[in-house]
């Protein structure tokens, strides 16, 4: 076993390897504000708790190690990388990949995250990607204020046309108070969902907001543990994030199926993947029976360097699944080496 780090880009990458050969690898971003760890205290904890917990495990059996590594309290990113690394390992000891075993399809479709900027900005950013990519579904972030943030959405439709789905991430700027007027604006400015419009709990304040909302909620970050999913969705959640590069496969398909049974629609977001992260998350996302929004999962375009031998290619708004039973196979190592060094 063996951790690698590539500070470019923000990630660590673990490289598990089972009794029978297979190898297995997982990505998470190291961003402290989102998962609370940097690569070293990350890079710590997992050499001194959890590699040698699981040492003598059977890797190739992802339940069975996501319930030993529960053991430990906390430390999500840690248990996240070493499960998403378990799942890859698994299909490499099947030979199949994971969209295939989960029943899903090859071709998966994605959107497009507009980060925060001068209206004018964001719709020239728009219409380039769409242009670009094929994009049918665009994620406007919030939070600058209710006029630019309607500015932007007027900027944004005018440069698109209407066959452009737009949804709003306000990343919580905004008070409990001002929450439901806010909801009722970018309904009326054309946005089909309103994620983090303030801090959200699991609470009656929650749910009295998401009754008179115009817009389904999606509960984002709030909603950090598959417990946190289930008291959401026991209050009248619409539309919970499952993030496989937050919680790890394991609890973001348990979200999605607790979601599913409570009829709350389970979206898959973005954690700064790049190709390695991105390609594991869409497994996850190509089993979501007709999602109601695309997977997030493009933030690799952003990046400059991968670890990977190949960037997938977007067309007409949609990615299409590598055949590989392991991501691991299509790791470039010596580019691994020269990150970590």
């Amino acid at each position: 076993m063996a951790t690698f780090s590539t500070d470019h880009n923000r990630q660590v990458t673990v490289r598990l390897q089972g009794d029978t050969g297979a190898v297995g690898v997982g990505e998470i971003t190291v961003k402290p504000t989102w998962c609370g760890v940097t690569a070293a205290s990350l890079i710590a904890a997992l050499e001194e708790i959890f590699l040698p917990l699981i040492k003598t495990m059977d890797l190739d059996d992802p339940a069975k190690v996501r319930a030993v590594l529960e053991r430990v309290p906390e430390n999500q990113a840690a248990k996240t990388l070493i499960d998403n690394a378990c799942w890859d390992l698994h299909a490499a000891s099947i030979d199949r990949p994971l969209w295939q075993l989960w029943g899903g399809t090859q071709q998966v479709q994605l959107s497009w995250a507009l980060t925060r900027q001068a209206p004018q900005a964001m719709a020239a950013e728009a219409a380039a990607m769409i242009a670009r990519h094929g994009f049918r579904t665009l994620k406007v972030k919030g939070g600058q204020g209710f006029d630019v943030d309607l500015a932007g959405m007027r900027a944004i439709r005018s440069a698109v046309g209407e066959g452009v789905r737009l949804y709003v991430d306000a990343n919580g700027a905004y008070t409990a108070k001002d929450a439901l007027a806010y909801a009722r604006a970018m309904a009326d400015a054309g946005a089909v969902m309103l994620e983090d419009p303030c801090a959200l709990a699991p609470d009656a304040t929650f749910r009295a907001l998401q009754h008179d909302s115009p817009l389904p909620l999606l509960v984002d970050f709030g909603c950090g543990s598959l417990r946190d999913a289930a008291l959401f969705i026991e209050q009248g959640a619409r539309a919970i994030s499952a993030k496989p590069g937050r919680f790890g496969l394991s609890h973001a398909r348990a979200m999605a199926t607790l979601a599913r049974q409570a009829d709350c629609a389970p979206v898959v977001g973005l954690m700064g993947e790049s190709v390695l992260g991105t390609l594991a998350g869409l497994q996850f996302a190509a089993a979501i029976p007709k999602p109601i929004l695309p997977a997030e999962l493009t933030w690799f375009l952003a990046m400059i360097e991968q670890i990977t031998t190949v960037t997938p290619k977007i067309v007409d708004g949609a990615i299409e699944l590598p055949n590989c039973a392991s991501l691991a196979a299509l790791i470039d190592w010596r580019a691994v080496e020269r990150f970590a060094a």
